[in-house]
């Protein structure tokens, strides 16, 4: 490892940049973005002018930077640890993701960032995503010493073709989501909705008003569905600006987040919610939708399925094996 180190500390802005950089990098060089949605938005907003009002504990996880001489080669987020002791991937766990630069690979770079993150999990079981979940990838867990536990589901359709019309429940409302007014609900009902996954279930107000600063985000595509006067359901689209994919594909949409009250399960509204959302994904001219699943989730898959939703491709998820 002579000329090599890793560090972990507040990013500067230009290291900020360098890793972004990287990022792109690996994402042309892979075909699959090496890093989450929560990653890079930490990146551009938190990395290095943390917001002081998240208080303890909600800070952001911790930034791994691998340099070679004056060069970043190779980057690591670490998550704090998991609170909730529903979650079905353990209380004790903690997350996280890496990329190396596609030049300097193969040379033992990938092992040195994974055995850092291992120590500073300081006991919690060390947990790591592989997006694409590539071969080097599964490769790198084998010999570190990781088994594959989870995998979540990218599933595309497009939207020529045929469309159901949405079927609401009886008493049951639409309407658009409104900045500003609808965040505290909101995250109540996300919260009720996804109780036990253990990401999409802990956000909180600064989770939602980070992706509010995003370009892509509009309230026109965020619906909510409403009985008497109450939010009951949602369904946030999302349409991906040209500039996320290399080459550049326009008119790709994405079942960004759909939820229902646990109350409401069964009634068919998580169906018609997807299929609003759908509908206006097509009204502005996407030409191919895709959504994330997890594996598990068998009746949200077929649901899914029945929709003409197919798998493109997995993300997968492993954990440092137990002596």
């Amino acid at each position: 490892m002579t000329g090599r180190q890793i560090t972990s500390t507040v990013l500067r802005t230009a290291q900020v940049a360098d890793v972004l950089a990287l990022v792109r990098a690996a994402r042309l060089a892979d075909g699959v973005e090496p890093l989450s949605e929560h990653v890079m938005l930490h990146l551009r907003y938190d990395s290095s002018d943390p917001d002081p009002s998240l208080g303890p504990d909600r800070k952001p996880g911790r930034d791994f930077i691998l340099t070679a001489g004056d060069d970043i080669v190779g980057y690591a987020y670490l998550d704090p640890p998991l609170p909730d002791p529903e979650s079905p991937i353990g209380e004790s766990g903690v997350s996280g993701e890496l990329v190396i630069h596609p030049d300097r690979r193969r040379q033992g770079l990938g092992r040195a960032l994974v055995g850092e993150l291992a120590d500073a999990a300081h006991g919690h079981t060390l947990r790591l995503w592989a997006h694409g979940d590539l071969p080097a990838a599964a490769g790198l867990a084998r010999v570190t010493g990781f088994e594959r536990f989870r995998a979540l589901w990218q599933m595309r359709r497009p939207l020529a073709g045929p469309l159901d019309r949405p079927v609401w429940p009886a008493g049951r409302t639409l309407r658009t989501f409104v900045p500003g007014q609808d965040e505290d609900e909101w995250l109540s009902l996300n919260g009720r909705a996804f109780a036990k996954h253990p990401e999409q279930g802990g956000w909180r107000r600064h989770d939602l008003e980070l992706r509010e600063r995003e370009p892509w985000f509009d309230p026109a595509g965020f619906f909510i569905a409403e009985k008497d006067g109450l939010m009951v359901g949602f369904h946030w689209t999302k349409v991906h600006p040209p500039g996320e994919q290399d080459p550049p594909s326009p008119g790709l949409g994405e079942v960004y987040v759909v939820g229902v009250d646990p109350a409401e399960q069964g009634s068919g509204l998580g169906r018609a919610l997807t299929l609003a959302g759908l509908h206006h994904l097509r009204d502005l001219g996407v030409a191919e939708v895709m959504l994330y699943a997890d594996e598990d989730n068998v009746p949200a898959i077929r649901m899914y399925e029945t929709l003409g939703f197919t798998r493109s491709r997995i993300d997968a998820m492993y954990r440092q094996q137990q002596c």
